[in-house]
C-alpha cells in the first residue's frame, strides 16, 4: 500500500508502506498465548482477533514489511510468559499503626494551618 505523509513524488509513485495482518485464532499459538493476546487493550488488535500492523517509516518495503514482522514479534514476546499470580496478603500490626500514625500527625499539622483567634 502506499505510505501517506511527506516525502515528496516518492510518496506518489512508489508502494513502501507494509500492512501486516495476523488472525490470532487462526494461528498456531498455544491456546493460552491466544487468550492473553485477546485479552490486551492493544488498538493494533480488532475486535474480530486480528492483530494489524502498519509500517512506513521506512522508504524501502523490505525495510517496512521487516519493521512489521519485528513489531508482531514484540508483542509476541510481551505475553510469552505468563503474568506472575499475585498471593493476597495482609498488612503488619505495624503497618497498620504507623499509617494512623501518620494520619494523626498529618492531621495536627493541617489543624495548626487555621485562622488564629485572639
Amino acid at each position: 500500500m502506499r505510505a501517506s505523509g511527506a516525502g515528496g513524488q516518492n510518496v506518489n509513485k512508489v508502494s513502501s508502506a507494509a500492512h501486516l495482518r495476523f488472525d490470532i485464532g487462526a494461528s498456531s499459538l498455544p491456546k493460552s498465548w491466544q487468550s492473553r493476546l485477546l485479552a490486551l487493550s492493544d488498538q493494533r488488535i480488532s475486535p474480530d482477533g486480528i492483530v494489524v500492523i502498519k509500517a512506513r517509516e521506512h522508504r524501502s518495503l523490505e525495510q517496512n514489511r521487516q519493521a512489521a514482522l519485528d513489531r508482531l514479534r514484540e508483542l509476541l514476546e510481551s505475553i510469552a510468559t505468563p503474568p506472575k499470580p499475585r498471593i493476597p496478603t495482609r498488612p503488619s500490626r505495624r503497618a497498620k499503626q504507623r499509617r494512623l500514625d501518620d494520619k494523626t500527625r498529618r492531621g495536627k499539622v493541617k489543624s495548626l494551618r487555621g485562622r488564629i483567634d485572639d
